[in-house]
């Protein structure tokens, strides 16, 4: 019971906080709403604005969120945070891909990442030199598929804003 009353206050609390953190300082409307824009909960929950403000403050209170749309309010719009998260959940699958040199996965990222198709080969090469150089590197089967994904998230972001714009 008091585990309810807990995420009922929580809840309230994240909702409020967030409806008084989108008005602060800037013009209505205006930017990212951090507790139902940003974070994990805007990932999960992209159409249902208010499961995404209780993921957020059930997963941390909202910090995270607050903390993407106070630092870099551009990754709010999702799809940085997709990338992120389809990245994590198909790493291995991404890594194949990206030593074929293709593949349904490493195009679906590229996708994320706004690669206009044209430019996707392009993209594709830059990403699996990187990855060859990445793989390569000392200490990189120590590394967790968390760490892993991280350098792969890097690399693909620098190969398509290289590529892609």
């Amino acid at each position: 019971m008091f585990k309810q009353f807990k995420l009922v206050c929580l809840t309230a609390f994240g909702i409020i906080v967030g409806f008084s953190a989108s008005a602060a300082d800037k013009a209505p409307g205006s930017g990212p709403n951090p507790f139902s824009d940003c974070g994990i909960g805007a990932a999960l929950f992209t159409d249902i604005k208010w499961a995404a403000v209780t993921s957020n403050v059930i997963w941390d209170l909202g910090t995270t969120a607050v903390t993407s749309a106070t630092a870099s309010p551009d990754t709010c719009s999702g799809n940085r945070l997709a990338a992120a998260i389809f990245i994590k959940d198909t790493y291995d699958l991404l890594a194949e891909e990206t030593a074929k040199g293709k593949g349904e996965h490493l195009t679906a990222a590229l996708n994320l990442f706004e690669c206009a198709v044209v430019h996707q080969d392009e993209a594709a090469v830059l990403i699996r030199n990187e990855m060859a150089a990445f793989v390569a590197t000392s200490g990189y089967s120590e590394k967790s598929t968390l760490d892993k994904a991280a350098g792969f998230y890097s690399i693909v972001d620098a190969a398509t804003a290289s590529s892609c714009t």
